[in-house]
């Protein structure tokens, strides 16, 4: 089943949504706060991350049963490559593959890597792929680093290997910057079978890849910071995303130059989630969106995210205009959010 082509650019502009508040917040901790700071943050999201997505992923893209080195680059390459971003596998042996992540680097999207420490980029490699080998139960396996496109190197690329000994923690990534990738083959890489990965699924599951990056950054953020400055920082953050991105969402949506409650409505909706308009046609309207799939039953730091939401559509509507005069109104319970979005005529 092929999505159509306003559905799909719909949720591609979603996925950039959410995408810019993954990055919103790692920049607003490194610029507020600092690099140590970020270091941290961006460790416990990919670790965060790696918890809930790993041992699913594995069995979902069939590969829990290959030799573990080779289960974790493939796990970069096939879950990478549903979420839309571009890396390279290179199989060497059964205890030895590569994984490189090609420019432009999706994490630090644009010119924003200029911005990005080295301690923040090797942030990601502990928080993630240097735990696979524990997640594996193999904790001979490692990662070694051989580029980081931090450091203007063409692209993040790496290597899994099975030493055959257990490793300490310090071991588990190491740099080796005088090796470099093989060539990349397309033939030669593990493929995703159509019948399990149809294009609507893969359309939604890039919109989704996204939105978990979010997800574990607005989460992480209270759980990192406590939940004042955590919640400082995601105001200031989802706010200034939601100023940044209106052009560029209401363009993704069709709803370039349309009134702000329609651009809303279509918003909520190419996320998957549900609201319902109130009011006269052209007179003050209400919006209420009942639930936020992304964050609803994820536990603790349900309200500040809530916030946080609250702050981007604010800063969308800033976008739409300076004198938009939207006001929200944040409830609901730990089960189910709910959001009253109000707007004067317009």
């Amino acid at each position: 089943m092929q999505p159509n082509r306003a559905e799909a650019q719909a949720w591609r502009g979603v996925a950039d949504l959410y995408h810019d508040i993954f990055l919103g917040l790692v920049l607003t901790v490194l610029s507020r706060k600092s690099e140590a700071d970020a270091a941290e943050f961006v460790f416990n999201i990919l670790r965060r991350q790696q918890r809930e997505k790993f041992h699913d992923g594995l069995r979902k893209l069939g590969i829990e049963q290959d030799p573990p080195a080779v289960a974790a680059a493939k796990y970069h390459y096939l879950s990478n490559k549903i979420g839309g971003v571009d890396v390279d596998y290179m199989y060497e042996s059964d205890s030895k593959a590569w994984i490189r992540y090609a420019p432009p680097r999706w994490l630090w999207k644009g010119v924003a890597m200029c911005a990005i420490p080295r301690k923040v980029s090797e942030a990601m490699l502990w928080g993630w792929h240097a735990n696979n080998g524990m997640m594996l139960n193999r904790p001979s396996v490692g990662f070694v680093c051989t580029k980081q496109g931090v450091d203007a190197q063409d692209g993040l690329e790496g290597y899994y290997c099975d030493y055959g000994r257990d490793l300490e923690r310090s071991e588990r990534l190491r740099f080796a910057r005088g090796e470099s990738a093989p060539a990349f083959d397309p033939a030669a890489a593990p493929q995703l079978a159509s019948d399990d990965w149809p294009a609507a699924r893969l359309a939604k599951a890039h919109r989704n890849y996204a939105m978990e990056y979010a997800k574990s950054a607005m989460l992480e953020s209270v759980n990192t910071f406590g939940p004042i400055e955590g919640e400082g920082l995601m105001r200031q953050a989802c706010r200034i995303v939601g100023m940044q991105g209106f052009r560029a969402l209401a363009a993704a949506l069709g709803q370039t130059d349309r009134p702000l409650a329609d651009f809303i409505v279509a918003l909520v909706q190419a996320q998957g989630d549900r609201i319902d308009r109130s009011g006269p046609e052209a007179g003050p309207t209400t919006l209420t969106q009942t639930g936020w799939t992304l964050i609803d039953r994820q536990g603790d730091f349900l309200q500040e995210c809530r916030v946080g939401y609250g702050e981007l559509m604010v800063g969308l509507a800033s976008g739409h205009s300076r004198f938009h005069n939207l006001d929200c109104q944040i409830g609901g319970t730990e089960d189910q959010s709910r959001f009253a979005f109000s707007l004067p005529a317009c």
